[in-house]
């Protein structure tokens, strides 16, 4: 790792874990401008999209924006800023407000103020706001990138004097043409997971299609990994295509693997300033090939090995992949965006390994996040498990930053602190494996996985920090099934209060959005392997 790795990770773990106590004026304003001396344009504030805001003071003031910003200098995406703003003006921001938690804040403070508090990494701003107890503090910096014009910031010793809260509310867009039982307000913004829905639908679509001489289908069915497969190198064509349409520079890698080969998909957007750093997002587009005829037999698809069409493991990933990598493509990031979509995972990592064996001299990655069997967890009645790695030891966290990382994000921008809870509580009494397994409700569990069963262990060898998202693993029926299919996960998906449909795209929401959030946390500081 570099040296900068380094120093980011520690401002990632000191700015989300160092506490405080006390209060700091949140009964007495004081001398200290009110929130209705900040006025925000539009009205109507988008959420869940880059917008651009407008800010007036009505009288002298200093402001933090606890948000993602796009720097009007440098073009480049940084976590939030801090202004001061002389009686009388304004500033225009283009900013990215939380896509699943409606209520926003603004922090209002004396002109030239530079010391900061800032909630918790396990809470939401409202939650802090009840509560400013908890929490640790920021201060200005100067902004590190060239060109660069609003201050970065980062981890401070103080939390300065009483601040007052602006509270507003934004207002996410949805489609016209959906309903609730479609999961319409998980439509529309940067990326949506109905999206994701629609690219899991279309790829494992079983509709004949006599003029497929690969699969038949007009899907994209059967890609096991085989010499001479027709639907495998059909799939592999189609994906390139995608990416190429992304204007992503793309390379298929074939290596070999035995006496087979394993391909790779992956789409490249050179970084700016540290080209040689890539961070990665991947996920296996193969699925689990028939051991057996039995499972093609009518009947018996819960019993043979292997599946047509594999919507959960893992044609799900590769859409959020697809779908991630369709709205950063024309991303202006410090480092290289790499979107991999791995062969023969099922195999034993062939893909993935043989990839993270054979970087170009110079190359190291930052991250890689990994996107394998997400969508059967909440919200429905399963948990959503958010693990990291890699892990040490069972009874200790040993990659705090990438926790803290992980808590920050969810528990504001997707409004799950208490789902978040309740999984810490669950993980500390059993650990992975009832996750995997069992029925919960409002579940989300965020731990150091102590496996390494997915494409990430490739990347764990490296000694890379990583990141990713799964759902029900063993405990689902049709794992590597002929039953994997879209209809059989809405299924399981479906609540007392809602349709399979809707909790999927929901689910696929919240899992793609997270993904898109720690990118753009890790391109600004990548998260280094605490061990």
């Amino acid at each position: 790792m570099r040296p900068q790795h380094a120093r980011a990770g520690l401002l990632v773990l000191l700015m989300f874990t160092a506490p405080f106590a006390g209060c700091f004026g949140e009964n007495d304003n004081g001398g200290l401008p009110s929130a209705n001396d900040l006025s925000v344009l539009p009205e109507e504030i988008p959420g869940g999209e880059w917008t651009t805001i407008v800010l007036k003071a009505d009288r002298d003031m200093s402001v933090f924006i606890p948000y993602f910003i796009q720097d009007p200098g440098s073009l480049r995406a940084q976590n939030g800023t801090m202004l001061d703003l002389a009686e009388g003006e304004s500033v225009s921001i283009k900013i990215l407000f939380p896509p699943r938690n409606s209520d926003i804040v603004f922090l209002l403070g004396d002109y030239g103020r530079t010391d900061w508090p800032i909630r918790a990494a396990d809470e939401s701003w409202m939650d802090w706001g009840m509560d400013r107890s908890s929490g640790s503090a920021v201060m200005s910096s100067a902004n590190e990138d060239e060109g660069g014009f609003f201050s970065w910031v980062v981890p401070g010793e103080s939390r300065g004097d009483g601040v007052v809260v602006k509270q507003m509310a934004t207002v996410r867009a949805q489609r016209a043409d959906l309903t609730e039982e479609n999961g319409v307000n998980a439509s529309g913004g940067w990326l949506n997971g109905r999206d994701v829905y629609e690219w899991v639908d279309f790829i494992t679509d079983e509709t004949a299609d006599p003029l497929d001489l690969a699969d038949g289908a007009v899907g994209y069915l059967d890609r096991w990994i085989g010499n001479g497969n027709p639907a495998y190198e059909d799939a592999i064509t189609y994906f390139e295509g995608v990416m190429v349409g992304y204007d992503l520079d793309v390379e298929v890698h074939r290596f070999q693997s035995g006496t087979l080969w394993a391909v790779n998909i992956c789409g490249y957007k050179t970084g700016t300033v540290y080209p040689d750093e890539w961070l990665v997002f991947g996920a296996h587009f193969d699925i689990a090939p028939y051991a057996s005829p039995i499972g093609l037999i009518p009947g018996t698809d819960e019993q043979g090995y292997g599946t047509r069409t594999g919507a959960y493991d893992n044609t799900a990933g590769t859409s959020m992949v697809l779908t991630t990598a369709s709205v950063l493509a024309d991303f202006d990031a410090r480092r290289t965006m790499v979107f991999c979509l791995w062969s023969s995972e099922e195999e034993g990592l062939w893909g993935s390994s043989a990839f993270a064996g054979d970087l170009p001299d110079g190359v190291t990655v930052s991250n890689y996040l990994n996107l394998d069997m997400a969508g059967i967890n909440y919200p429905g009645d399963f948990a959503l498990s958010v693990y990291l790695g890699p892990d040490g030891t069972g009874d200790v966290i040993d990659q705090p930053g990438m926790y803290h990382l992980a808590e920050w994000i969810g528990a504001d921008a997707f409004d799950l602190a208490y789902q978040i809870e309740r999984g810490r509580e669950e993980w500390a009494v059993a650990g992975e494996s009832p996750l995997w397994q069992n029925n919960y409700q409002d579940m989300v569990a965020i731990y150091e996985s102590p496996t390494a069963r997915s494409d990430h262990d490739s990347f764990q060898q490296l000694g890379v920090a990583t990141l990713g998202w799964n759902g029900v693993v063993d405990g689902y029926p049709c794992y590597h099934k002929t039953c994997d299919k879209l209809t059989t996960m809405e299924d399981y998906m479906a609540t007392d209060n809602a349709t399979g449909e809707a909790n999927l795209v929901h689910s696929w929401d919240i899992v793609t959005w997270w993904a898109v959030y720690a990118f753009l946390h890790m391109d600004q500081s990548p998260v280094p392997n605490e061990l």
